[in-house]
């Protein structure tokens, strides 16, 4: 490898908007902030909510017989 080519890569702080903290791998100078995370996301938590447009999952639910 060339170098001087590659950018560092380094260990950097990732701050969450809910308070969370960790660190991560990255080329980015200063630490990230950002507005989810691991912690807060609806997906990881187990608060995720089905958005039913137009009955799809209904009828998927009826055609597959899963119950509610």
């Amino acid at each position: 490898m060339k170098t001087g080519l590659h950018p560092e890569y380094k260990t950097i702080k990732v701050v969450c908007a809910c308070g969370n903290n960790f660190e991560t791998g990255s080329t980015l100078k200063d630490e990230l902030h950002v507005e989810v995370c691991s912690e807060c996301h609806p997906f990881y938590t187990g608060q995720q909510k089905i958005m039913d447009t137009g009955g799809r999952v209904g009828k998927f639910q009826q055609k597959y017989g899963r119950k509610s």
